[in-house]
């Protein structure tokens, strides 16, 4: 590999890397959107069973692993992530609870 293919690949890492940037945008603004449905959600719950709610939670993750594999993506990465996301959701919506 030349000094010529060394520079092609740093331009192609940048123009990734930005690219990455931008979705990463796209996904906190859904993130944010996913929040202020969790907060009118949680509003609506009873008690903290209905927070965590681990049937749903296990419904949430058939549906993801479901469009993962309708849009070719790996779904184990996408059940990973969504867990990661929902518990911090569960703790968010948990500490607005005890807030008020």
């Amino acid at each position: 590999m030349g000094d010529a293919d060394d520079e092609q690949n740093v331009k192609q890492l940048a123009a990734v890397r930005v690219a990455i940037n931008e979705v990463d945008e796209q996904i906190v603004s859904l993130i944010s959107r996913r929040e202020r449905l969790v907060r009118r959600a949680g509003a609506l719950k009873r008690d903290d069973a209905s927070v965590r709610a681990p049937a749903r939670v296990e419904q949430v993750i058939s549906n993801v692993r479901g469009y993962a594999s309708l849009q070719g993506v790996d779904p184990t990465v996408v059940e990973e992530t969504y867990r990661a996301m929902i518990a911090a959701f569960i703790e968010f919506e948990m500490r607005v609870r005890r807030e008020g």
